[in-house]
C-alpha cells in the first residue's frame, strides 16, 4: 500500500468518524407521531377507520370475527397503547380499535 493511499484512507476515516459524532440519531416515539386522519388519501385507499365495529364483516376480504389494528400483524409499539405506529402508514399512528383492508392476523 502506498503512502498516498494510506493518507487518503486516514482522511476518509476521520471524516466518517466526525460525521457519526456530529449528527447523532434522534429516537422517535409513538407519541411524537401524528395520528392518522380518515381523510388521509392513503387511509381512504386502505378503507381505514378508527372504529373497527363500524365495518361490515361481510365486506372484509379476510373475514374474521374480531379484526382490529391491535390484533393485526402490521401494528407496532406497545400492547395496550391506544395509538400505535403501523407499517402500512409510516410516520403516523393508528387507533388500536381501528381497521383497514390490509389487516393480517398475528402469527
Amino acid at each position: 500500500m502506498s503512502n498516498i493511499a494510506r493518507r487518503k484512507f486516514i482522511q476518509l476515516s476521520a471524516v466518517a468518524a466526525a460525521g457519526c459524532l456530529a449528527i447523532p440519531g434522534r429516537r422517535v416515539f409513538a407519541e411524537d407521531l401524528p395520528q392518522l386522519s380518515t381523510d388521509d388519501p392513503m387511509a381512504n385507499a386502505m378503507k381505514y377507520t378508527h372504529d373497527a365495529s363500524t365495518v361490515d364483516a361481510a365486506s372484509r376480504t379476510n373475514p374474521a370475527a374480531d379484526q382490529n389494528c391491535a390484533n393485526c400483524a402490521l401494528i407496532q409499539g406497545n400492547d395496550g397503547d391506544e395509538w400505535r405506529p403501523c407499517q402500512i402508514f409510516p410516520g403516523k399512528t393508528v387507533n388500536a380499535n381501528g381497521w383497514c383492508s390490509v389487516w393480517a392476523p398475528k402469527a
